[in-house]
């Protein structure tokens, strides 16, 4: 299921949002985006090396390092509090995939082409959730 998140986006070279063309996140950037995307509120460096530890050992001053980074990229906002800050996302993981898909079809020279290879690949779970966001979206039932 890694490559299935790695084409979902996460390590494409750039992206757009509202036609401004922004960088991408780096694998390890896009570990951490996932892990504060994941709370509901804002995280504390702290709080995201005691997350990505469940996967692999990390050091306090490299997820220090690469939070001031997305901060200053335009991804995080930050607070103080106390001696530490608590760091919250400027855009969602849900506008970051639209924007990278938006960016691959607009890349595209047959966007209906794109967009058929994209539907033939899709899993019946994520053909559900593309069913189920198109009635949201229209308030009314999939063709």
């Amino acid at each position: 299921m890694a490559s299935r998140q790695a084409s979902a986006g996460y390590y494409l070279d750039s992206r757009t949002f509202g036609g401004d063309h922004v960088r991408a996140l780096g694998e390890l950037e896009a570990q951490v985006m996932r892990k504060i995307w994941a709370h509901s509120g804002p995280v504390t460096v702290r709080d995201i090396v005691g997350d990505l530890q469940h996967d692999r050992p990390i050091a306090y001053t490299t997820v220090m390092t690469v939070m001031d980074n997305l901060r200053k990229k335009g991804w995080l906002r930050r607070q103080e509090d106390g001696r530490a800050y608590r760091y919250e996302p400027a855009v969602s993981g849900e506008e970051y995939s639209a924007a990278v898909m938006r960016q691959a079809l607009a890349a595209s020279s047959d966007q209906a082409g794109t967009l058929m290879h994209f539907l033939g690949e899709l899993s019946a779970e994520e053909a559900s959730a593309l069913a189920e966001a198109y009635r949201r979206l229209t308030g009314t039932d999939t063709p």
